[in-house]
This record gives C-alpha cells, sequence and structure tokens, in this order.
C-alpha cells in the first residue's frame, strides 16, 4: 500500500508539471508508464521526505515535458494522473507546485487540483 501511495504521489507530480507546459509541435503518445517512470524520483520531495528535488526528478520532469509535446499528449497524461491524485493523502501540493520552478522547467499555469484536462493546451 506504501509503495501505492508513492507512485501515487509521483503521479500526481507529473500531471501537473507536464500537462501545463507550453505547447509543442510535435505528437508522442506518452503512456502513464512513461510519466511514473519519469517523475519516480520526484517522489520523495513531493511528499515531504526531501528538502529539494533530486537531480534524477529534474531530469524526469525535464524529459517528460519534452515527451509530452502535444495538447492531447498533455491532456491523457493530466486524465490519467487525475484518476489517482483522489487517492493520495501524503502529497503536498504546495511543494509540487514550485518543484517545476527549482528544476528549471517552466510551467506557464498554476499547478492544481482544479485544472480542467480539457483545457490543457
Amino acid at each position: 500500500m506504501a509503495a501505492s501511495s508513492k507512485v501515487t504521489a509521483f503521479l500526481v507530480l507529473a500531471a501537473f508539471v507536464v500537462v501545463l507546459m507550453a505547447a509543442g509541435e510535435a505528437s508522442a503518445a506518452v503512456t502513464c508508464g512513461q510519466v511514473g517512470s519519469s517523475l519516480a524520483p520526484c517522489i520523495p520531495y513531493a511528499t515531504g521526505k526531501a528538502t529539494a528535488p533530486s537531480q534524477g526528478c529534474c531530469s524526469g520532469m525535464k524529459s517528460l515535458n519534452a515527451m509530452a509535446r502535444t495538447s492531447a499528449d498533455r491532456q491523457g497524461v493530466c486524465r490519467c494522473l487525475k484518476n489517482l491524485a483522489g487517492t493520495v493523502k501524503s502529497v503536498n501540493l504546495g511543494v509540487v507546485a514550485g518543484a517545476p520552478a527549482k528544476c528549471g522547467v517552466s510551467v506557464p499555469f498554476p499547478i492544481s487540483m482544479s485544472t480542467d484536462c480539457n483545457k490543457v493546451n
């Protein structure tokens, strides 16, 4: 159960980082598995067990941003992760919202659980 919560926490972070990035041109069908593997190193930071995102976390955010290049890709990632977000109690969304800036990843919109995935560009 603890491992499941960690994966979910990680996925929540991934959803809000990726879906709110600037739109790209090429299509890259991003799977939930890819999101999970890219952002797994962010779990300690997202759950308050680390004081800063690790290098692996930042690399994962940047990689995921590059993979989710179209609106459809980002909307799909958003939907996948929001479905899991309701089961996570240990994620600090304030910390998650600040993670992209700490990693040098530009997110043009506020990171929030109220994000409408259908409106993500």
